[in-house]
């Protein structure tokens, strides 16, 4: 069958989604996959005849002989407009979910200013995820791009940015206009065209074929569910007489770009780490020694690919906890045995007494955005009955409160660098605090396994219902010449205490407000 492909007739097999049309058949790598065949991410938007539309849960064969336009077929001035203003306003942190975005904000913003106010920029964004930004700097973005003429920006070290966003997310990153546009460098756009295709065969090993979408059917891919089942905290709480207590649920860290890596025989694979470390979910991700291995088997490229159902399943999650504190301060945590969490805890706080409990329905990881002492934090807050300030491991300060549905927040943690980068790194930290604390869980069968394999079941606060977030920086400490630290997991520390807080310290997360 043939459908227009930005502006040009292009001829598919007609079988299987759109996305599988786009990226697989034409190469196409801007429509990215972060949930398919869920619908659920927003990550592969494009524009069929002028509507957006999700290209994973779309049939190509419903668009022959129609107009599909992908970001890439934008006009240039257009990307250079959105790419500007996702830089200028930090907007953008890995790059993976944007491309998506902007195109639905395209299409938005075509309707004409009447049609695009905050709510509908709110509403635009629910068909979209995003977990690195905390969604205010998309909306800034958005109404950036609308001015009628560029407004003149101060200039910026690219370089210095970069280095920030590597201390935030603790891997080396891009920072650039063309980050926005879904060029960050990830490993599954890189993949050469005749790369075979390896997933997950459901029983540890491996389907490997001509194709995803046949890969996917030789291994009897099915659509993720969704339960009825609530999250509910797996550890019961140690004895004592506490004055404060706290039980938290398995989490998902949510990260968009699904575990992804290819290599050629007798090559190095591509790291799955791309524009970003997952804010720890992927520091150690399997899938290039995979991806290495069967390509040597197989002697042709191998792309190996995890479903979004199989990191759910498979990735790294928080360790829940349970535990209490007395009036003075010591206490117990009890939390499932993780690498790394009995020396973390002990240097964070050597008062608490730690007891570690095997038989982890879930794999745990220590990487997970401050996996452990946040919890600390918060208990100590509530003793104190305010959230900050809060130093992290690192030597980052910050302090946070809520007040008349605004969420602020103040953070000192070195030469800044970059403003535009720590504010955005500090207010995604502070979206993913709020939305951990109020709403986020996965809710597991009798059995131990999870029950929760969409994106949507996840938990996540959506972009109308996250309150607004203000960010103060200490820039004096440049001033000083104090080296750099990450100060994004001190801010989720410290918010995650101040929502908990307001939420008057309910024992068990996550605290819902319905």
């Amino acid at each position: 069958m043939q459908f227009d492909v930005d502006g040009e007739q292009r001829t598919v097999s007609g079988g299987g989604s759109l996305l599988e049309a786009l990226r697989d058949e034409l190469g196409l790598r801007t429509p990215k996959d972060g949930c398919s065949p869920q619908g659920q991410c927003g990550c592969c938007t494009v524009l069929v005849d002028g509507a957006p539309r999700v290209a994973c849960v779309t049939p190509v064969r419903r668009v022959a002989g129609r107009a599909v336009t992908t970001l890439a077929g934008l006009d240039e001035a257009t990307r250079d407009r959105w790419a500007g203003a996702f830089l200028a306003t930090g907007a953008s942190q890995c790059g993976f979910c944007t491309p998506g975005i902007i195109v639905r904000l395209e299409a938005l913003q075509a309707k004409g200013p009447d049609a695009a106010d905050a709510d509908a920029v709110g509403r635009a964004l629910a068909a979209h995820l995003c977990r690195c930004t905390g969604w205010q700097t998309i909306g800034e973005a958005f109404a950036l791009a609308g001015e009628p003429t560029a407004p003149a920006l101060p200039p910026r070290d690219l370089d210095a940015a970069a280095r920030r966003a590597g201390i935030e997310g603790r891997t080396p990153q891009r920072v650039g206009a063309d980050v926005a546009l879904g060029h960050g460098g990830f490993a599954d756009d890189s993949a050469p065209p005749d790369a075979l295709v390896a997933v997950g065969d459901g029983a540890g090993g491996w389907v490997v074929a001509e194709s995803l979408a046949e890969a996917r059917a030789a291994a009897g891919k099915t659509q993720g569910r969704r339960t009825t089942l609530e999250p509910q905290p797996p550890l019961d709480l140690p004895a004592g007489p506490w004055a404060v207590t706290l039980r938290t649920s398995w989490v998902e860290p949510a990260y968009l770009e699904t575990d992804a890596a290819w290599c050629s025989p007798g090559g190095e694979p591509a790291s799955s780490l791309g524009n970003g470390g997952a804010f720890g979910g992927k520091v150690h991700a399997t899938v290039g020694a995979v991806a290495r291995e069967l390509a040597d088997r197989h002697g042709r490229p191998v792309r190996v690919l995890l479903s979004r159902e199989d990191t759910v399943r498979q990735g790294p999650k928080r360790p829940p906890v349970a535990a209490g504190l007395r009036a003075d301060g010591s206490g117990v945590v009890r939390a499932y045995r993780t690498a790394g969490l009995a020396e973390r805890l002990a240097a964070f706080a050597p008062e608490l007494d730690l007891e570690l409990v095997d038989g982890a329905a879930l794999p745990t990881s220590c990487d997970l955005r401050a996996a452990g002492w946040a919890e600390v934090a918060m208990l100590r807050a509530a003793l104190a009955g305010r959230a900050g300030p809060v130093r992290s491991p690192d030597g980052a300060d910050a302090a946070a409160e809520v007040q008349d549905g605004r969420i602020a927040v103040r953070v000192s943690c070195g030469d800044v660098l970059d403003p535009v980068v720590l504010r955005s790194y500090c207010i995604g930290a502070a979206h993913m605090a709020y939305s951990w604390v109020t709403s986020e869980g996965l809710a597991l069968d009798a059995d131990g396994a999870v029950a929760d394999l969409t994106v949507r079941s996840f938990g996540i606060v959506r972009a109308l219902d996250t309150p607004p977030i203000t960010v103060e920086l200490d820039d004096a400490a440049a001033v000083r010449d104090v080296p750099p630290v990450n100060g994004s997991d001190a801010v989720f520390a410290a918010v995650a205490a101040a929502v908990w807080i307001d939420h008057g310290c309910p024992t068990d997360l996550p605290a819902r407000t319905t």
